[in-house]
């Protein structure tokens, strides 16, 4: 992770030797980040867990850079922030984007191409310091136990909180500097009283905040710079009363020790999944300052015996290198080998590999540059340097996202009859080759094949119930001639894509109700209580709004045996509609798979048996919806599964048209191939106009 170095004027003597002659120097700090990073490591390699390494890493960050701005304006030297935000960047952005270039290297060899979009914006917000707001809009789960489909530049995200705060930690130091100045003409106060002010106020405010949000909304609040600021002001603060606290040898070796513990055990004892970065984040946090604290012991039992020994301290000259290479060794890894998680010996070659890079890193790229004797016009040199490490990556990213976009116009403009779709399996169809053409959507389309919903509901289709806070609708048609309400969840939603241009045609007003996960059906133990919940206040809806029809789906798929159910308690949580005079219609679901589909064929081709499962391997020999036919008046059943599947199995595409975004949700472009016969047999089935 970034080190934090005073800036000013260039000192050439070897760092290590610079370093020792410093009398602030602390060795156990060095070997404490060390330690940090070889958490960080050994929970992603082998774990797929959070250690609380991170949040060490943004404490002593922190720490390091309050020393030395304090020391600064305490010695009257003057701060200029400017110089030193480029001589800071200047030693961070070069081996950040060497392990960028490097990512797209290994994106372009090993990574779908679907996955490439994504990289590349992520290249853009890695450079720029924004990739935690990119993962937080985007809702990533940190947490996930497969990194096989992880991003491999989404370790930057700590990296990029650090780097704003170390944009707006001087602007906190330069302000507090000018307060401390005008304060002290009325009364004695230290600079330090006025930046224990400061920073304890950000501490409070930023602390409440996250333990607000992590408890609301974690996935954002993971990657939110807002509830990361209490660690940051956690070690200012640190670094502020640190001269005034003075244990004995004793107390400073049992506070080296209890720190030591409780920092490696966090991840470990304590269910950080889902908790950070609230107040839990404390417990690694208030370890590591305590560690701090204990400094140098001056016994042979202290714990800074260790932390100040040659190895750690060398694994923390080369921890910014280490924590960016690891990440994106552990994921191209795992996407090239198609394994989910490594074993004790493939994991070690992954530390090894990402030990062996982080030390050509330094020694090649960082130290070099930190190292090297700027003439006179040092800012405006320095400048140049990190502009031109910007362009030196900016120019393949934009060249590459211009190749994909010309790419995806290319593949949409194709002859609508090179590409049918659904369409190729229609008996009159049967057995005709499809034309030689480019699969549509293009990789780079993916992202947006989910089905369209035109907005939030407005009027009187806005519920009164909190939970259905989600409800959307198509745009009302000037002339209502049948109101319908969508039910359930992703599967559901995915039929809009047919279901909401049939729609418009006919003149119905279309509303959906969907919960991600949550098929629709009365209250049963098989569904978790958010969904019960959700399911109830759907129902409840549908009851008061008296609607002309109601759309589900039907059956429940599985990726493995039994692959496809009914859904649980379906018929109960339908019959109070049919009762009250409402049709209901229930689909058929498609299938689910272990693997993504697109990705399949972009790795293997599109017949590849692995990307063509058998129909016994996706889908029920007896549909589950012959178990309903007779049961419930009102209840129309559709089976649109002989377009998905054919000929015995359910490839990944047809006519030309991916079948499925992932490994189970179908790709809008491949439903609307379907509208046709869609239309046909739901007007058949419900006896609609």
């Amino acid at each position: 992770m970034p080190r934090e170095e005073p800036a000013g004027k260039e000192n050439h003597e070897p760092r290590a030797a610079r370093l020792k002659a410093k009398p602030g120097y602390r060795p156990e700090v060095q070997g404490l980040r060390a330690l940090a990073v070889l958490m960080v490591v050994t929970y992603h390699v082998w774990l797929g867990r959070v250690s609380g390494g991170v949040d060490i890493f943004l404490l002593i960050s922190a720490f390091l850079l309050t020393l030395s701005f304090v020391r600064k304006v305490e010695k009257g030297t003057p701060l200029r922030l400017v110089n030193h935000w480029l001589h800071l960047f200047k030693r961070l952005i070069p081996a950040a984007v060497v392990v960028i270039l490097g990512v797209l290297a290994g994106t372009w060899l090993v990574l779908p191409q679907s996955r490439w979009p994504d990289v590349l914006n992520e290249a853009w917000a890695s450079l720029l310091y924004g990739q935690n707001w990119l993962l937080a809009n985007t809702a990533v789960d940190y947490y996930a136990q497969d990194h096989s489909g992880a991003s491999p530049l989404q370790h930057f995200w700590s990296l990029s909180i650090q780097g704003q705060v170390f944009i707006l930690w001087p602007l906190v130091f330069a302000g507090s500097a000018l307060v401390w100045r005008l304060v002290q003409r009325r009364r004695a106060v230290s600079y330090r009283t006025v930046l224990m002010v400061a920073f304890g106020g950000i501490f409070i405010a930023s602390l409440v905040f996250s333990i607000d949000q992590t408890a609301t909304n974690q996935a954002y609040a993971y990657f939110d710079t807002r509830t990361r600021l209490w660690e940051f002001a956690l070690g200012s603060l640190l670094a502020l009363v640190l001269p005034y606290v003075k244990p004995g040898k004793v107390l400073r070796v049992v506070l080296g020790w209890a720190g030591l513990a409780a920092m490696i055990s966090c991840g470990l004892l304590l269910t950080v999944d889902r908790s950070f970065p609230g107040f839990v984040a404390l417990w690694p946090t208030l370890a590591a300052a305590a560690i701090i604290v204990a400094g140098q012991s001056g016994s042979r039992f202290g714990v800074d015996r260790i932390l100040s020994s040659k190895p750690l301290v060398a694994l923390g000259d080369n921890s910014y290198a280490l924590y960016l290479w690891h990440w994106p060794v552990l994921v191209l890894a795992l996407a090239g080998s198609g394994i989910s998680a490594p074993n004790l010996f493939q994991g070690l070659v992954i530390v090894a590999c990402s030990v062996v890079l982080a030390v050509l890193t330094t020694r090649f790229v960082e130290k070099p540059l930190r190292e090297w004797h700027w003439p006179q016009l040092r800012a405006w040199r320095t400048a140049v340097v990190i502009v031109a490490c910007g362009a030196l990556l900016a120019g393949p990213v934009a060249l590459w996202q211009t190749k994909l976009t010309a790419d995806e116009a290319a593949a949409a403009a194709q002859p609508r009859e090179l590409t049918p779709g659904a369409a190729a399996l229609a008996p009159e169809n049967a057995g005709k080759p499809t034309p030689e053409a480019t699969v549509i959507p293009a990789p780079a389309a993916m992202k947006n094949e989910w089905a369209d919903i035109d907005g939030l509901c407005t009027g009187d289709n806005v519920p009164s119930d909190p939970l259905l806070n989600g409800c959307l609708q198509n745009s009302k048609p000037a002339k209502v001639t049948k109101r319908v309400v969508v039910l359930g969840d992703s599967h559901a939603q995915q039929y809009m894509a047919a279901l909401g241009p049939i729609a418009r045609d006919h003149g119905w007003e279309v509303v959906t109700l969907l919960k991600g996960n949550c098929r629709f059906g009365a209250e049963s133990p098989e569904r978790d209580a958010d969904c019960n919940a959700f399911n109830k206040a759907s129902a409840a809806y549908v009851m008061e709004h008296k609607p002309d029809a109601v759309f589900t789906v039907a059956s429940l798929t599985h990726k493995e045996a039994p692959f496809e159910t009914e859904v649980p308690a379906y018929l109960e949580g339908i019959k109070p509609f049919t009762d009250a005079g409402i049709d209901v219609v229930g689909v058929r679901d498609n299938p689910r798979f272990t693997i993504n589909m697109p990705e399949c064929v972009q790795k293997y081709g599109t017949d590849a048996p692995e990307c063509n499962p058998p129909l016994g391997e996706s889908l029920a020999a007896k549909s589950p919806l012959d178990a309903y036919r007779g049961k419930v008046k009102g209840l129309y059943l559709m089976d649109m599964s002989d377009f998905i599947c054919a000929g015995g199995i359910c490839p990944a595409v047809v006519g030309n048209v991916y079948v499925y975004k992932d490994d189970n949700h179908l790709t809008k472009t491949y439903v609307q191939s379907m509208i046709p016969m869609f239309e046909k047999r739901l007007l058949a089935a419900t006896g609609w106009k």
